[in-house]
């Protein structure tokens, strides 16, 4: 007998979310995508409704258009201001969208108690941990228990890939076949993956790291 589809999942269409997608496929029952704005939502939200398609689970995208009008991060600015280099708290603090995270989950706990789900799914690990707070085990646990707290079914929050890393993630996705070539990482969303920004080089990382073909287009 199979699990029962109780969670939703907030789905990117990057590497983490697709592959929790996949990995986590029978208990999801609704992937939610974001578009808030970003540079790179463009690329990534036809990728995430594409996997979605392929395993027959429904999707649905938000717009939150005041992410935009009233944060500031150069992940909502325009590709010229993503930095080049490494994926390190240094240079990747400009791309902080401040609490995205938890804006993001207080939506989808409002959705999935709308829905009579149990859990809300995000794909956060290890890697993030340094350079966005609302990525971090504490997060997620603190999260964890105001969905818990402020809800009448008492919604969970689920973060499995918490404290793995993203080539631990690429190797359970090389093990369900999932097609890293139709996922997005790049946070200046042009038309190819760049390969110089942090999150090219931390993906590029990952393959290597994992001992897998790099399936991605870069531009160089």
């Amino acid at each position: 007998m199979g699990k029962d589809k109780n969670a939703l999942l907030i789905l990117s269409g990057g590497m983490d979310s697709v592959t929790m997608l996949y990995e986590y496929a029978d208990e999801i029952a609704l992937a939610v995508t974001f578009d808030y704005g970003a540079n790179h939502n463009r690329r990534e939200i036809p990728l995430a409704q594409e996997h979605c398609m392929r395993l027959g689970i429904e999707h649905v995208v938000i717009p939150l258009g005041f992410i935009k009008n009233y944060f500031t991060s150069s992940l909502l600015s325009g590709a010229e201001y993503i930095p080049d280099g490494q994926y390190d708290e240094e240079n990747m603090k400009s791309t902080v969208v401040p609490f995205r995270n938890g804006i993001m989950l207080s939506i989808a706990c409002g959705i999935a108690e709308s829905r009579g789900l149990k859990r809300v799914m995000m794909a956060n690990h290890a890697g993030d941990h340094t350079i966005y707070p609302d990525c971090t085990l504490p997060f997620v646990e603190a999260m964890d228990k105001a969905l818990q707290t402020g809800t009448w079914e008492h919604i969970h929050l689920d973060a499995p890939y918490t404290q793995i890393t993203k080539s631990d993630i690429a190797l359970r996705g090389h093990a369900l076949g999932v097609d890293y070539s139709r996922t997005w990482s790049c946070y200046k969303g042009l038309e190819k993956h760049c390969g110089t920004c942090g999150t090219c080089r931390e993906r590029k990382e990952a393959f290597t790291l994992a001992h897998l073909p790099d399936p991605t287009a870069y531009e160089e």
